[in-house]
């Protein structure tokens, strides 16, 4: 392949990661700029790239007429332990899996490999029983605790930990280290892209569901902000609001872009890693 074509076909497949990528952002472009417009005057602004009369009247309904602070301090709480007890539990397990050796140890973790077939849908009946038999129903404990462990977290930190080079782990032992510590202070802290990877996968997943806080819910004091925002669009009757209902939605949105932004170079960093082989 001559010069000239490489360079043809990296252009082209520039063109195309650059088409793609705009697909993906501008229905997003949209909905953040059609929740500035007034309700009468949305449709007539659609068509457009550049819109005019932008007002703040749509974020000023909304946090009048829900209290979304309150939902949206509730789906963070959620989020936020979830994450963390999912990155704690799946660390120590995986590394368990990875590193010693206890009797059925291949069968449990062939037990959670599993569990990654089964498809959530199917736990939500069997979870909600034992939520009520604990008399968690409408908690937070309900909405925290079946996140808190999942295959897909120990598998993939398992993966990583095999990967992991011994001879760090021996040296730190002979400076007296012992499992636990040579673990907090040398493995966990090089598994920093791997933590992230799972701690973005994990709070996105729970920031965005649905189906599980709507069962498990009953009141507006533990309400999530994708209940909220299915309960405010329920109470639509003639008219559906499509500002107010954009800006709740971009509201919903800020904090999953603001989390992969802030992780994302140890995102991108544990993809090359995965790439290279050694």
């Amino acid at each position: 392949m001559t010069k000239r074509a490489r360079s043809i076909g990296k252009i082209l497949g520039y063109a195309i990661l650059i088409f793609i990528a705009i697909s993906m952002l501008y229905p997003f472009f949209v909905m953040i700029n059609l929740s500035f417009i007034k309700n009468d005057a949305i449709f007539s602004q659609a068509g457009r790239l550049f819109y005019t009369g932008l007002t703040l009247d749509n974020y000023r309904e909304v946090f009048t007429k829900l209290p979304l602070a309150h939902y949206f301090f509730n789906s963070l709480l959620v989020a936020v332990l979830t994450t963390v007890g999912q990155v704690v539990f799946a660390s120590l397990a995986g590394y368990a899996f990875a590193r010693l050796k206890f009797f059925g140890r291949d069968v449990l973790f062939l037990i959670v490999l599993i569990t990654m077939l089964i498809p959530p849908q199917v736990n939500i009946i069997p979870l909600f029983f034992l939520m009520r038999e604990l008399h968690l129903i409408d908690t937070y404990s309900a909405l925290i605790l079946p996140g808190l462990f999942g295959g897909f977290g120990i598998f993939l930190m398992r993966q990583y930990f095999l990967c992991f080079p011994k001879d760090l782990e021996e040296s730190a032992k002979m400076d007296g280290c012992n499992i636990f510590t040579a673990f907090f202070r040398i493995v966990l802290p090089l598994a920093l892209p791997t933590v992230v990877t799972l701690a973005l996968f994990t709070f996105v997943t729970t920031w965005n569901s649905f189906i599980w806080p709507l069962i498990v819910t009953n009141s507006e004091g533990v309400r999530t902000l994708p209940v909220a925002l299915a309960v405010f669009k329920g109470s639509f009757r003639e008219i559906t609001l499509w500002g107010e209902l954009l800006a709740c939605s971009a509201v919903c949105a800020v904090p999953v872009i603001v989390v992969f932004l802030l992780g994302k170079r140890y995102f991108i960093n544990d993809i090359m890693q995965g790439g290279v082989k050694e």
